[in-house]
């Protein structure tokens, strides 16, 4: 069962940390009181600010007035009709044993984040733990305040598709961020479950993301670490874009050059990275953002722009297809060249419209991208054909569209020629009744539950497999009940693969050429085996589906052992 509290850290942590930083200064200036209802007031200590702010709610209508530096203050009002005959409203102030916590959700490197529910109301939140020592000892302090200021101006601006900040407290040793309950977790868990997402999904998707970027122009922010683990889902499967930590926000004169020409650095469309503190002895600041998504620029110039989410937005799309970022490298150095340099490949199979929006998002030159020289909105983006039939209206009221794989084309399948006529044989020859295929090298050990109900044959077949095949130390001395050569897809990239359906149960695959281990499909009483077509068929495990082809249109003969051994070892 869940621990329903926060886990207390075994000794009192001082009250003064690194560098003199108290741990006070870690307050959330902005704090936060919520009542049970958790419906938001705002307080702002400029009212012109809010009346902006206030007019700034839709992408459609915007006003680049940009974000002020002082924080919004969000309170609630608490027991408003005992409040209203006193002349007074006390906010009610929350602390952790207003909620029951649960299971972790998510980690950082400073920040866990639980799944809670209020005792109040039993609404469900995530409340994000940030341990104020690790915020200084890593010096996040600029970070934390980001966030909750960016959070601040997108719950007072009401504007959808972003997770919404309730309230915020904290005790000596942490700082509590009450946020809105994503359901359906990350978009990146689907894409890796599915392997990739089929052109319908990935348009709805892209559609929502590039609203949500309007919004943020709109507001003057800029998010700069866009990225499929940040965009969440809702219960009704629409995206709540979360962690603002490394945003930039704009004041009015930033958010009105930073589509300018009159400069050179306004012609770059360039704002100065503030990602850290001015720094004593002055150094030059890092990026800011994900190896994979980040822009050019803020590798090259160390410069921000509301292209720079254009840029992410190009990698999202790309991977929701292909199932894989664009730019991939052993190491974040790596990966830097290849987007400094433009390195990328579209795989076979990639959809041509697709691929030209994104052709016209990953430009190095950021001024030059598609949508970079939009004001309001992104209406250059909206009327490429890739969004064709995409209500943006009623864009929220959508239901979205069922995730699903995009399936490779298998309009080319040619008839073997040995077939012989009748529908006997050709099941036969489906289900792996018959002799090895060339082509596609597969050993069929027909019977597999006759096989491991008798000892000695099973000794004498593993006997045999010791002397004569190559794989035996691949698949750890265990007795290959089937095998073959399979084509292991994760969206649109393939690897040849030799698959070992084993005793124990184990799915083993390997490389054919240096015949090394490469994993292994977890076994499981909800593991499924699905044939889709002659060559294609998926394995369902819970946290991953698999996509395999066999080039021979040999996939319901694997279909066949897959589940005769799954009854094998766990019933009928």
């Amino acid at each position: 069962m869940a621990d329903k509290r926060v886990p207390t850290l075994p000794t009192a942590l001082p009250s003064v940390g690194t560098n003199g930083i108290t741990m006070a200064s870690l307050s959330v200036e902005s704090t936060t009181k919520c009542n049970g209802t958790n419906t938001l007031t705002t307080v702002v200590s400029n009212p012109q600010t809010s009346t902006q702010q206030q007019q700034q709610s839709q992408p459609q209508q915007p006003v680049s007035t940009g974000a002020t530096s002082k924080p919004v203050k969000t309170v609630v009002n608490n027991n408003s009709s005992s409040s209203s005959a006193s002349g007074s409203s006390t906010p009610a102030k929350r602390s952790t044993k207003d909620f029951i916590f649960g299971r972790v959700i998510g980690e950082g490197s400073f920040s866990t984040v639980y799944l809670t529910k209020d005792i109040h109301t039993s609404k469900e939140y995530a409340i994000k733990v940030c341990e104020k020592r690790h915020i200084m000892r890593e010096k996040k302090s600029e970070y934390i305040k980001r966030e909750r200021d960016v959070l601040n101006i997108l719950s007072s601006a009401q504007t959808p598709l972003f997770t919404k900040l309730y309230c915020t407290f904290q005790d000596a040793e942490r700082l509590y961020f009450v946020l809105s309950y994503a359901k359906n977790g990350e978009l990146l868990q689907y894409i890796n479950k599915m392997g990739n997402f089929d052109i319908a999904c990935t348009r709805f998707y892209a559609a929502e993301i590039l609203l949500a970027l309007e919004y943020l122009q709109n507001l003057g922010i800029i998010h700069r670490d866009l990225k499929p683990e940040n965009i969440l889902l809702d219960d009704k499967m629409h995206i709540l874009i979360t962690d603002f930590g490394s945003a930039k926000m704009l004041n009015s004169s930033e958010s009105a050059n930073v589509n300018s020409s009159n400069s050179r650095s306004e012609a770059n469309g360039d704002v100065d990275n503030d990602e850290q503190e001015p720094p004593k002895p002055k150094r030059r600041s890092s990026f800011v953002g994900t190896a994979q998504y980040v822009s050019p620029e803020l590798l090259t110039d160390k410069t921000a722009h509301y292209a720079s989410d254009l840029w992410a937005l190009g990698c999202i799309i790309y991977q929701m297809i292909s199932g894989l970022p664009p730019f991939r490298a052993r190491s974040e150095y790596a990966i830097f060249q290849k987007i400094t340099k433009l390195d990328y490949e579209f795989p076979d199979g990639f959809d041509s419209e697709a691929r030209d929006l994104v052709e016209k998002l990953l430009v190095l030159n950021a001024n030059e991208r598609l949508g970079a020289k939009d004001t309001k909105g992104y209406p250059s983006i909206r009327s490429h054909p890739m969004f064709n039939g995409i209500d943006f209206d009623n864009l929220l009221t959508t239901t979205p569209p069922a995730i699903s794989p995009y399936l490779p084309n298998d309009d080319n399948y040619k008839f073997p020629d040995d077939l012989e006529p009748g529908l006997d044989q050709q099941l036969s020859r489906l289900l792996g009744l018959e002799s090895d295929d060339e082509a596609t090298p597969v050993r069929i050990r027909a019977g597999i539950t006759s096989i491991l109900t008798v000892p000695e044959l099973a000794r004498a077949k593993l006997e045999e497999q010791r002397r004569t095949s190559p794989y035996h130390h691949v698949v750890f001395g265990r007795l290959i009940l089937k095998q073959g050569l399979l084509l292991k897809r994760t969206g649109l990239f393939t690897r040849k693969r030799m698959f070992f359906l084993t005793e124990g149960p184990h799915l083993y695959y390997a490389d054919p050429d240096s015949m090394i281990l490469k994993g292994e499909v977890p076994w499981s009483p909800s593991m499924t085996a699905e044939p889709k077509t002659f060559k294609i068929l998926f394995i369902h495990t819970p946290n991953r589906n698999y996509l395999l082809e066999d080039t021979g249109g040999y996939a319901l003969g694997w279909v066949k052992a897959i589940q005769e051994m799954k009854t094998y070892t766990y019933g009928p």
